[in-house]
């Protein structure tokens, strides 16, 4: 398992091949993660001026947004790639099934595909592949069967080096200390199909993670990374599997002057706010 950089790969620490991780780096001295103040007031006219601004963006948002939902091929960008479609309601019904906690059956679309390669990325970013039982089902449930014992075999193994969970802080089961939430969750920006067959399809998932532990006196606080990842998929027993993917840090946008919350307002909002399935 590679930790570059002193950071942690929340997904996959496996080293074999599509042992892409994410990584969320941690302050490099006390109070490095942490911003300085609060927002100054605005003057009168500069309120004036922001909600003219939300008002024409959201004009313009639901202006780009009256499609009419066909099903055809996505649109080129100006460089000849895909270009991104909002996510407007297409008729059709959500998928319904589930194993281990895990959204399944989704439709041979390059929606389904989207909506597949979204919630697999949550799952295999989340606290459960530091579980040895729940990471088996989740990797027996978003994998191909050709690539799953190899994956399984890889991820037990390196989730399981004492070493590497005394540098995340957690113990030697995976469980954070008493007094501590762990917290590892992804949280999915935007889908796009970079490529799509009847049988395979390859699908970027933009995404940011929350990483750390929150309580007091922890050495490893929660912090917020930017990633995508790029799922190859293959279809398989009536529902998208994963074979291979790749990751890379960003597109990350530049963070806003917010006081940084308390380790126990963090740890009340990761255990009070459920996740999400997300489908296109």
């Amino acid at each position: 398992m590679s930790h570059g950089d002193g950071g942690y790969r929340g997904d996959h620490p496996g080293d074999g091949p599509g042992g892409h991780q994410t990584r969320t780096r941690l302050p490099d001295e006390p109070g490095a993660g942490t911003y300085g103040g609060r927002r100054p007031s605005r003057s009168p006219r500069g309120l004036v001026g922001v909600v003219g601004v939300v008002v024409l963006l959201i004009a313009a948002i639901a202006f780009a947004n009256r499609g009419d939902g066909g099903g055809e091929s996505p649109a080129k960008d100006g460089k000849g790639g895909p270009a991104a479609r909002a996510t407007a309601p297409t008729g059709e019904r959500p998928v319904t099934g589930s194993e281990a906690g895990i959204a399944t059956g989704f439709p041979r679309t390059e929606q389904g595909a989207e909506s597949a390669a979204a919630n697999y990325v949550v799952a295999l970013s989340g606290d459960g592949m530091f579980d040895a039982e729940t990471r088996r089902d989740i990797v027996e449930t978003v994998y191909s069967p050709r690539v799953a014992s190899e994956r399984r075999t890889e991820l037990d193994r390196a989730y399981s080096r004492e070493k590497f969970l005394a540098g995340i802080g957690l113990e030697s089961d995976g469980s954070a200390p008493e007094g501590m939430t762990f917290v590892a969750r992804a949280n999915p920006v935007g889908t796009k199909v970079e490529k799509f067959g009847n049988d395979a399809a390859t699908v970027a998932v933009w995404y940011s993670q929350l990483f750390g532990l929150a309580g007091e006196g922890s050495k490893n606080p929660v912090t917020e990374g930017w990633y995508t990842n790029t799922l190859e998929l293959q279809w398989l027993d009536n529902d998208w599997k994963v074979a291979d993917f790749q990751e890379k840090d960003g597109p990350t946008p530049v963070g806003r002057d917010q006081v940084a919350s308390s380790a126990e307002e963090m740890a009340e909002a990761v255990e009070g706010f459920g996740g999400f399935t997300y489908a296109r």
